[in-house]
């Protein structure tokens, strides 16, 4: 079957439409299988954005009015470059008009040249009601720095300002000793527990684990989940994949003892601080679940009587200049905090405080002026939060880590969240993001999550986008960005449809990767793009181009039931054998994942059929672990191959590669079975709460984790990459 549209199709007005908006009308799958959206989909996403298309009338009026709106406008409101290469911006403008411009640089300073009309006659015209106009366009100089400018256009009387985007190519490979290839570990900080945690892992714990890893594996980076905002009272949220603001960190991984002023205690506050954590220490002895709620209930306790200390006066300006720096993206995320805490948790229901008061609304202003203090607590603790990753980040590069912290990005945030509620016109309301049907979620996914509007991060000049990627490279040496098909196309699923209902909505890639681009270089940073699944070849081949790395899975790399050997696999990536939404290798190997799909009805065809084709390309993987070297014959026909060779084989595959990069999982250095997410699930499985367990399902606490034969079998292993 053909993978295109037919003619017929292309020019209905809806599609059309669709399409000049950014809809893709059709799309292949996993398994090269070809799709045409349904009507009904379209219909709705176009919707979402504000554009009516019930019928072809209303689409064929909706078009028009639509490229009337862009043609009236003198320039695009975000315009993009790459530095060093001289290019041009249209102008739409009268025939006989000579458009002009300048430009204002990121430091202020106005670009010491006008911008000069390009040469060249092909102006085509396009007709409006009170006449027409035709598309100059003005030469962009090839010496204009890196950076985020402001592009002024005058034409006539007519003046119109644009964000203008001047970013690397690429984003260079900026790694010490490039010739040794660097390594490291994937880690759910959370799960990972010390002695002196407080029932949940924290940045303390956070440190350590990047101190040790480097000094007792020589590991060179720890990928840890994202460590965006979440709620500031319980319950919270368990999965960090859907934050209340991704521009922020989550305070309720501090370490209270961490804290500068906790050494000023008073007698009194200090027992009292001591009785609290006392209370969650035997959350750290629970090997079945992660309490964060009642972690959070003494630890907050804490926290609030190390504020209520005051700091001095250096400290309390760090904490004013901090404050001022991070602007109204800290005064939404501390006001919604407020809000919450005082009225309790928002929800979707109409009488909900975030759908009944908005940012600006007088009870917002009185509730910040009845609970001034409590405001500011929410500031100081993000402050708190702030430092203690920034410190983490400090001891890993000290000792000697090469990237030390790999943040991921998730893909958005709660639609109830502090960015929703502040910024409603950032995020599409209506649909939801998510990903189509594939082998390992044959339902499709929703992630319930609102995405980021098109039309507004055009209009923005990306800039929320900006200060989250700035926002994170300022405590980490490298980004993981989660699903970073993302920046190209989301899958938006409508308010009411399942999630094979969808249909993927294009982004301005170019502008997003661009962004990372000038981020990474201003900070030496590395971009990690999360790219399985689906990938388009022109995302493959913007990827490369850009310098990103894409992600290797070994258990993903096979195709027609044979695994490709790791000297096909690709250069620019970074390998891992799993990742957190799969189970660990050692549960992968007891086939944990049949049973959990069966007992969780997760199933589209039989429990048999499934069985059987986990059975098979078990039996794949072994053959192309033999034929690789990296098992022996004898002993897989004798069965006499145990677990941990099985899964050391794999690794050794890893290090076969000339994958740039190649990540561990601790969860398969000590041996662990229990898979911690399992997408298309909620509280159906302990999702985001399992905590770090041996082969028994026994704790295996940070203190203990390096010390532990198998992992450093397994670190023996990635050392000779």
């Amino acid at each position: 079957m053909e993978h295109v549209e037919s003619n017929q199709r292309l020019h209905r007005p809806l599609i059309e439409l669709a399409r000049a908006v950014g809809l893709s009308t059709s799309y292949v799958g996993q398994n090269d299988d070809y799709h045409e959206i349904e009507d009904e989909v379209v219909v709705a996403a176009l919707k979402s954005l504000g554009f009516e298309a019930s019928d072809a009338r209303q689409a064929r009026a909706t078009l028009k009015t639509l490229q009337d709106a862009r043609h009236r406008e003198l320039i695009e409101p975000t315009v993009f470059m790459t530095a060093g290469e001289a290019s041009t911006v249209p102008v739409h403008a009268g025939a006989l008009d000579i458009p002009a411009g300048r430009i204002i640089l990121e430091n202020g300073e106005e670009y010491p040249r006008s911008l000069m009309p390009a040469s060249g006659d092909g102006a085509a015209a396009y007709p409006l009601d009170d006449g027409f106009v035709v598309n100059a366009a003005l030469e962009l100089p090839a010496d204009l720095p890196v950076g985020y400018h402001r592009l002024i256009v005058t034409v006539g009387e007519r003046e119109q300002t644009s964000t203008l985007i001047c970013a690397p190519r690429s984003i260079p490979w900026a790694v010490p000793e490039a010739q040794i290839r660097p390594w490291g570990w994937m880690a759910q900080l959370y799960s990972i527990r010390s002695r002196s945690s407080w029932g949940v892992g924290d940045f303390a714990d956070l440190a350590q684990l990047l101190v040790q890893a480097k000094g007792q594996t020589g590991a060179d980076f720890v990928l840890v989940n994202p460590m965006h905002a979440a709620e500031p009272v319980s319950p919270l949220t368990p999965s960090p994949y859907l934050p209340v603001s991704r521009r922020l960190v989550n305070f309720t991984y501090i370490r209270p003892q961490a804290i500068q002023e906790y050494q000023l205690l008073g007698e009194e506050s200090l027992a009292q601080v001591k009785a609290a954590y006392e209370a969650c220490l035997p959350l750290n002895d629970n090997p079945d679940h992660i309490d964060r709620d009642t972690m959070w209930k003494h630890k907050m306790r804490a926290l609030w009587l190390i504020y209520k200390l005051g700091r001095s006066v250096e400290r309390q300006r760090e904490f004013a200049d901090y404050v001022t720096t991070c602007g109204d993206d800290l005064e939404a995320y501390a006001t919604w905090c407020l809000a919450y805490d005082k009225w309790g948790a928002s929800s979707e229901k109409p009488d909900s405080w975030v759908n009944r008061f908005g940012k600006d609304s007088g009870e917002i202003k009185v509730l910040r002026e009845q609970y001034p203090d409590t405001l500011d607590f929410y500031r100081w603790m993000e402050w708190i939060a702030t430092q203690q990753l920034d410190e983490a980040q400090r001891q890993a590069e000290h000792a000697g880590m090469r990237i030390g912290v790999m943040s991921d990005m998730a893909v958005g945030v709660h639609p109830q969240g502090a960015e929703v509620w502040w910024n409603p016109d950032r995020y599409v309301k209506g649909v939801t993001v998510g990903a189509p049907p594939d082998y390992f979620n044959q339902q499709g996914q929703n992630w319930s999550q609102p995405p980021l509007n098109p039309v507004e991060l055009e209009r923005t000049g990306y800039l929320s986008y900006r200060n989250m990627v700035h926002g994170m490279f300022a405590h980490a040496g490298a980004l993981r960005i989660d699903h970073i098909l993302g920046l190209f196309r989301l899958w938006w699923i409508p308010a009411g449809m399942s999630a094979v209902q969808g249909v993927y909505v294009n982004y301005r890639s170019e502008a997003m990767l661009g962004i990372l681009a000038i981020e990474a270089s201003r900070v030496n940073g590395i971009v990690v793009g999360e790219d399985l699944g689906v990938v388009p070849q022109y995302v493959a081949d913007s990827l490369i181009r850009h310098e990103v790395l894409g992600c290797v899975v070994e258990w993903f790399e096979q195709r027609n039931g044979k695994f490709r050997a790791p000297s096909q696999w690709r250069e620019c990536a970074l390998a891992s054998v799993n990742t957190h939404d799969m189970p660990p290798d050692a549960g992968y190997l007891n086939y944990e994942h049949v049973e959990l799909h069966k007992r969780l009805g997760l199933l589209t065809g039989t429990a048999e059929d499934f069985m059987a084709s986990a059975v098979a390309e078990q039996k794949a993987m072994m053959s192309m672990l033999v034929e690789g070297g990296f098992l022996n014959e004898d002993e897989v026909k004798n069965r006499t191959v145990g677990e941990q060779q099985i899964v050391e084989a794999q690794y050794k595959a890893l290090t076969a590669s000339s994958c740039k990069l190649l990540a561990a999982a601790l969860t398969d250095g000590v041996g662990e079975r229990r898979a911690q997410n399992q997408p298309g699930t909620n509280n159906e499985y302990p999702n985001w709460r399992i905590p770090l367990g041996d082969s028994e399902a026994k704790n295996v606490l940070l203190e203990d984790l390096f010390t532990n034969k198998r992992l450093q079998s397994l670190a023996a292993i990635m050392r000779t990459a």
